[in-house]
């Protein structure tokens, strides 16, 4: 075990002022301390994710369909995520915060990576990138992490490729769970911090952490890897409709809201609300 302090400590984790470093996840790996990642795209889920003791908040490229009601997370763009990684990271004090790169900014060269990456850095003070792919993308977490550009590389399903996967499809069976395997271990050897797994058999997910000294997060990888992480939506049973076989729903917040916002409805109705308790 380390001395390095948690990033949270043995203190009410409200009170905690420490800022998540990428040292402290590679150190709870070593220690075994697994730990949790959510996304977050505005100030209000950003706040309450870190009092509640999130470590890691990914503003994910999955705005696309849950904050800006598209069918995939193919056509948000840079700057429609931009003013979401802002307002996490200004509503944040402790929390590491993870900027998806979308579709289409960072394919076509290491430059365009450099450049979408630097504008997610100074523009939204994000504290590190995520970018999907296999290794075709290996000089552009080089060029990242060389540059001090901290980046989560992004295997198994990549929801970016949906079309040319065939949809929403299990990656990593059979054979193809060496091929994952490789291509963890050459994102470690060019500089990547993390790596998260999606949508691999549970063995697969429990080689791919053992095979490299990095953090792996899973989603829907099996409860071997280092943390795991879900779209808030999905946890917090905001979302309707089929849901992906990961997905762990904590509440009901959806049927919450409707009930709050159909009492308010109600009331103002039947002439009740604002009473003279809410009137000057």
């Amino acid at each position: 075990m380390s001395d390095q302090p948690s990033p949270y400590g043995s203190a009410p984790r409200a009170q905690q002022a420490t800022r998540v470093r990428i040292s402290h996840l590679k150190q709870m790996k070593v220690d075994g301390q697994k730990w949790a990642m959510l996304t977050a795209y505005d100030m209000y889920s950003a706040a309450i994710f870190e009092e509640a003791g999130i470590p890691v908040l990914l503003v994910g490229d999955s705005a696309g369909n849950n904050v800006y009601g598209n069918e995939n997370t193919l056509s948000v763009t840079v700057d429609e995520l931009i003013p979401l990684v802002r307002a996490v990271t200004r509503s944040t004090q402790r929390a590491l915060v993870i900027a998806d790169l979308p579709f289409g900014a960072y394919q076509a060269s290491v430059e365009q990576c450099f450049n979408t990456a630097v504008r997610f850095m100074k523009e939204a003070g994000a504290h590190a990138v995520k970018l999907e792919g296999g290794i075709e993308v290996l000089p552009q977490v080089e060029k990242l992490a060389s540059s001090g550009i901290p980046v989560m590389a992004h295997i198994g399903f990549t929801p970016q490729l949906e079309h040319q996967l065939g949809g929403y499809r299990v990656q990593g069976r059979g054979e193809d769970a060496q091929r994952l395997i490789d291509s963890a271990k050459a994102f470690e050897a060019v500089g990547a911090f993390a790596i998260l797994i999606e949508m691999v058999p549970g063995d697969v997910g429990g080689a791919i952490t053992a095979a490299v000294s990095i953090p792996t997060v899973g989603i829907g990888a099996g409860n071997q890897c280092d943390a795991q992480v879900l779209v808030w939506q999905d946890m917090a049973g905001l979302r309707t409709g089929r849901l992906p076989r990961f997905v762990k729903q904590y509440a009901d917040l959806r049927s919450i809201l409707h009930t709050a916002a159909r009492d308010f409805a109600g009331e103002v109705e039947a002439g009740t609300f604002p009473g003279p308790e809410h009137t000057f």
